[in-house]
């Protein structure tokens, strides 16, 4: 599904976030990228959203090389991955259902559409009961889980999520690990990046080690080494 060739990302001379970076992602796999801060697991993230484009390499999704899209074939692109972000981004003014429901109407669906999914959402993140609450309402855990409804409105068939838990208690960092866990058994893959340690070990699933932006390691059933 996914295939990094030798991509690089430079943003001056002296300063890469990515150097000469290989590896592909098969579909309905949970891949974890680890690494210390500043290792480039961001940008890599930013540079498989299209967000940005590689000094070199080509970056595939589905066997099209996404660095050659056209500006206007990038929003249709974008549908097929659902981010997931460490500070949530959820619109205060708006309760957990109409956060999720505003993402589709911004897509253009139809109200029967969302009348008919939003729930269905909501009931996967095990948020019904907090349908009409405001973020202010809800705990961190929970405001994650909003956002990762939201994250799921297109049906993507990549769901990234950047550090997560970086804001969570540890309880809280294991509901959203297994939710994870949960929406990629039901046929989604999953992208994590974080420095989670503990998260990492326990998953002991395919981990991917970057070190100042170069792939130093690429294990099945990995452990964070860095």
């Amino acid at each position: 599904m996914i295939e990094f060739k030798n991509v690089s990302k430079y943003y001056s001379d002296d300063c890469s976030a990515l150097k000469e970076v290989t590896f592909s992602i098969r579909p309905k796999e949970f891949v974890s990228f680890v690494g210390r801060s500043g290792a480039g697991k961001t940008t890599l993230l930013r540079l498989l959203l299209k967000e940005e484009n590689p000094s070199e390499g080509e970056i595939l999704v589905d066997g099209k090389n996404i660095v050659t899209l056209k500006q206007k074939e990038i929003p249709v692109y974008r549908r097929k991955i659902g981010v997931i972000f460490q500070d949530f981004k959820l619109l205060p003014n708006k309760t957990a259902y109409e956060n999720i429901a505003f993402a589709m109407e911004a897509a253009g669906r139809l109200e029967e559409e969302i009348a008919e999914d939003v729930p269905q959402i909501l009931s996967l993140v095990e948020l019904v009961d907090k349908a009409d609450n405001f973020p202010c309402q809800l705990s961190g855990g929970e405001k994650q889980r909003v956002a990762i409804g939201r994250a799921l409105v297109h049906k993507p068939d990549i769901l990234m999520a950047d550090e997560p838990t970086g804001n969570l208690d540890p309880l809280h960092t294991w509901d959203i690990i297994r939710l994870l866990c949960r929406i990629n058994e039901l046929g989604t893959t999953v992208i994590l990046a974080t420095h989670d340690r503990e998260i990492i070990n326990a998953l002991s699933k395919r981990v991917l080690s970057l070190d100042r932006g170069r792939l130093i390691r690429d294990e099945e059933n990995g452990r964070y080494i860095v």
